[in-house]
Formats: C-alpha cells, structure tokens, sequence
C-alpha cells in the first residue's frame, strides 16, 4: 500500500497538468467506447487499450455481468452506468471484456462452494442459468474452496474455462441488446457492440467475429 500511496502523491509531480490535454478534462468528459469488463485486478482497460484519460467509460463487477435491466427494479448500478452511457455521453461502441483465468467463471465451471460468500453467489446467479450447457456435472458441487477463487495457481488457461468465458461474453453481449436504451441506439444504427477476450498471461486480445468466433487479430 505504501508504494500505492506514494505514486498517488507524486502523481502530480509525474504528469503535465498544464498541458492542454489535462485542461479539456475539466470541461467534461467525450468518451469513445463504454468498457465492460471484470473487476479482476490483472485486467486494466486503459492499459490495454492504450486509453488516455477521457477516452473510456467503465464499468466494471466481478465476471463483467449485465444484469438484465430491471433486476434491480428502480435501481441499478451497471443499469445507470449504460444508461448514462447512452443517453448522456453519447458513447456509440460498448465492448464486453472477459478475460483468461477468471475466478468468477471459475467458480462456475467447477463448482466452487460459495456457501461463504453468498452474496457473490446471488451475483453469479445472473450469468449461471445461461452457461450451464457448458458446466457440466461440476455445477452445485464443492470440488473448489471458494477461498481459491481469483488466485490461479495454473499459469496456462483451461481450454475448458476458456469455453465459460467466451460463452459468458456472448451471453452478456445479448442481454445487453435487451436494454431498452441500447436497443434503440442499435436499431438506429447509433452504437456498434464488441466482444473481447483477453488473456492475463500472454496480452493477446480475441475478438469476436461476425461468426460468433473469436479471433486474434494481427497488428
């Protein structure tokens, strides 16, 4: 933590906040893209986008879930944040970033017991039902201490977590089309939607195709 708060207060020091770049930020912000994607700490959007303050929206939770829009009733975090997106910021791509070695698909595909966290439990109950073709017999067991979730001890992907996650973007990716604001945008031709996939360990991002596959881009 200390090294955290030493670059906070050298932060200033670090960068030119007299340049024009940092002076149009108080004017307000005009981000190109709405970044969903998981809470997970190796995943930073800016850093894998090469985003600059002001370019990207975010909204992040464990396993990059959309609930759908009314889960909540009236209110809704990631709700507000799409609408607000939308309607206010005008932003016409949303990308939904899954990623490699995710602990909340994780905990999905092998059924970790998460009898103590029942919160994240209740959470993942949003993207559960979808995925359970690809869960297998794992689905309600307790294979998986729900204390191993998040910290990976394999360093290469399980082909077999591989499939969650990407089924798990798609899967949000459509609940995103049943929101009213995005629906509209979309039927207006106003905002395109992206799915990535990003792997923690090698840097490579997938992104899916028109056929439903995900594919690694040459740059």
């Amino acid at each position: 933590m200390k090294a955290l708060l030493d670059r906070a207060r050298s932060f200033k020091r670090r960068v030119d906040f007299e340049s024009d770049e940092y002076r149009k930020l108080a004017v307000g912000q005009f981000p190109e893209a709405l970044f969903i994607t998981c809470s997970d700490s190796r995943v930073i959007p800016a850093l894998i986008t090469g985003a600059r303050p002001g370019e990207i929206f975010e909204l992040r939770n464990a396993g990059n879930i959309v609930p759908p829009h009314d889960a909540y009733g009236a209110a809704s975090g990631e709700a507000a944040t799409i609408e607000y997106a939308l309607e206010v910021l005008d932003v016409q791509d949303i990308v939904v970033c899954g990623h490699s070695h995710c602990g909340a698909m994780g905990a999905l595909k092998y059924g970790a017991d998460l009898s103590g966290l029942p919160r994240v439990d209740a959470w993942l109950d949003y993207a559960r039902p979808a995925l359970e073709p690809v869960l297998g017999d794992a689905t309600g067991s307790d294979n998986t201490s729900s204390d191993s979730i998040g910290r990976d001890s394999a360093s290469s992907e399980d082909p077999a977590l591989r499939e969650v996650v990407q089924l798990n973007i798609r899967n949000q990716l459509a609940v995103l089309r049943d929101y009213p604001v995005a629906r509209q945008q979309l039927d207006a031709g106003r905002l395109r939607l992206h799915g990535w996939y990003y792997e923690v360990d090698t840097g490579k991002v997938h992104e899916l195709d028109a056929d439903g596959d995900f594919q690694v881009h040459g740059s």
